[in-house]
């Protein structure tokens, strides 16, 4: 990072916050997967966003990841994190898909992954077999973990509420929810009453429009998520729950900063 780049992103830690009629509105920093680490806090800067749940695809190496998620470099991720509070954003939580394949070393080293980056939240694109291990770290490190729901619809995977059920039973002090609206949508779920029912234990929301039967995502206000509906909720209730925007629809080449200021002009609106 250039003096200059950082300057730049000083200026911009203090002109911006994205809280909008009491709601925390960020983003998924897989929405900006086309830009390094540097790229993308300049793309939350010029979006206006400032909350951020950070995709590991962010700080692991293309091509090293298992080395790296065996032996993480913690200087790097502090460095990381320096520069996302010199941009003026809150990493709200990390997101660290700790799956069936990952040893019981790498599952250990995604928790101290997290304290490196003084985050005490992970969302994680988890298999349901995989949380029996997870648990224990949980519990050990103070740390709570949120399972991300897909609409795979395969089994150990998180498409229902029911597979969500599973994998918190018993554990439901530090498995959380990560609910993504969309995902639930296309795999022909209602957010609006799952929200309204276990809103005290989802910690953050995957914001995204998308259609059912498994119909994709799509650009918001084109497809039947309830969009609105989920964040006048959240305004109305006034849950402490970050909406964070996960932009899924583009194609190669598509322009991803404006796309996202188009998503985030749009959730303004819902919140108006």
């Amino acid at each position: 990072m250039t003096r200059r780049f950082f300057n730049q992103l000083a200026f911009a830690a203090a002109t911006v916050n994205s809280k909008i009629s009491g709601v925390m509105v960020g983003s998924q920093s897989y929405s900006f997967r086309d830009m390094p680490f540097d790229g993308m806090l300049a793309g939350m800067n010029a979006v206006g966003l400032t909350y951020l749940e950070l995709w590991q695809g962010h700080w692991e190496p293309k091509g090293k990841e298992e080395e790296f998620r065996t032996h993480p470099d913690f200087d790097l991720i502090r460095a990381l994190r320096k520069k996302a509070d010199a941009a003026g954003i809150d990493v709200y939580a990390v997101n660290i898909s700790m799956r069936d394949s990952w040893t019981d070393e790498q599952i250990e080293k995604a928790f101290q992954t997290a304290l490196a980056f003084n985050v005490r939240r992970i969302t994680s694109s988890s298999n349901i077999n995989t949380i029996p291990r997870i648990y224990p770290f949980c519990q050990r490190y103070k740390i709570p973990v949120a399972v991300h729901n897909h609409d795979s619809m395969k089994a150990n995977e998180f498409s229902t509420p029911e597979d969500i059920a599973k994998a918190r039973q018993g554990r439901e002090d530090w498995i959380k929810i990560n609910l993504d609206i969309g995902h639930f949508t296309s795999a022909n779920q209602d957010p609006l009453p799952f929200l309204q029912q276990h809103h005290a234990d989802i910690m953050t929301l995957h914001l995204k429009d998308s259609l059912p039967n498994h119909g994709g995502m799509m650009p918001f206000g084109q497809g039947k998520a309830k969009v609105k509906e989920v964040l006048q909720l959240m305004k109305t209730k006034r849950y402490a729950i970050p909406a964070m925007i996960e932009y899924e629809y583009g194609k190669p080449g598509t322009d991803t900063v404006a796309e996202m200021r188009t998503c985030f002009a749009y959730v303004k609106q819902c919140l108006a």
